[in-house]
């Protein structure tokens, strides 16, 4: 691996679960880490992440394409965090997802940013017949067409201190009677550690040999939906019936839309 050496490194959607995993890992490195979120007020435990100083918060509206040209000026990388697992009237996949790489990858050549690291999901695909995985595969094309030697990580359902999806199911144990086997619980995953994901991007920033690759991260186990949650009620001592639930009826059932982006889109593993 050829190390560029520390610098100046742009991350957007920093402040969120890997987002904040990732802006450790570099600042761990020697980089100087400008953080571009929406409120830096709301931002500032990254701070001690880093040695004073190191750490930067900027406040930017991802879709403004003055405000993100400004927040990568000087830097000599950036990272691409930024997502959502649901819509909101404000917030659609579209914008988020594809309109804000457009944007981050049009404005990294205007600064001749030169490293450019999407962070996607797996199942990605613009075939896809959901609008969270088609959004996804959008945006690494839009990217790509932009700027042809973006980084893409593909990473598979990530777990760890505070993550979104192991431990909602595992609060919603606590008080639930029956957990939600949406789609029946036969989709299979790789879950990947947040660490380890914060790894690749930290290395993805400085590899030579990653430029316009794709890599796809997951942990050293397959297992389906139905074993996690399984392995959820026996870590918390919890005696739950497991309840299927289609996909079509998970999508509009409030917090549940969230978790089953994530499993709607994860492929079967055969």
């Amino acid at each position: 691996m050829a190390d560029a050496g520390p610098g100046l490194v742009t991350v957007f959607g920093g402040s969120g679960f890997v987002g904040s995993q990732a802006v450790r890992a570099l600042a761990k490195r020697g980089w100087r880490v400008r953080v571009a979120v929406r409120s830096p007020n709301s931002a500032y435990e990254l701070r001690p992440l880093g040695d004073p100083g190191q750490i930067q918060l900027v406040r930017c509206d991802v879709t403004d394409v003055s405000e993100v040209s400004a927040a990568l000026k000087g830097a000599d990388a950036a990272v691409n965090l930024v997502g959502i697992l649901y819509e909101t009237p404000k917030g659609t996949f579209e914008k988020m997802h594809v309109d804000a790489a457009r944007v981050i990858a049009e404005a990294c050549v205007m600064q001749s940013v030169g490293r450019l690291v999407q962070v996607s999901a797996i199942g990605a695909d613009v075939n896809s017949r959901g609008l969270y995985g088609w959004s996804k595969g959008q945006a690494e094309v839009v990217m790509r067409d932009i700027k042809p030697d973006t980084v893409v990580l593909r990473p598979s359902i990530v777990f760890g201190a505070g993550d979104g999806f192991l431990n909602r199911f595992a609060s919603m144990a606590t008080l639930a009677p029956a957990l939600p086997l949406v789609g029946g619980g036969g989709t299979k995953f790789q879950p990947v550690y947040v660490g380890d994901v914060a790894e690749a991007i930290a290395r993805a920033v400085v590899t030579d040999a990653a430029a316009g690759r794709t890599y796809e991260l997951g942990g050293p186990a397959v297992w389906s939906f139905r074993e996690i949650l399984e392995y959820i009620l026996r870590e918390t001592g919890r005696n739950r019936m497991l309840a299927p639930l289609p996909f079509p009826i998970a999508r509009i059932v409030g917090s549940l839309a969230q978790m089953t982006a994530l499993v709607g889109i994860a492929p079967v593993l055969t």
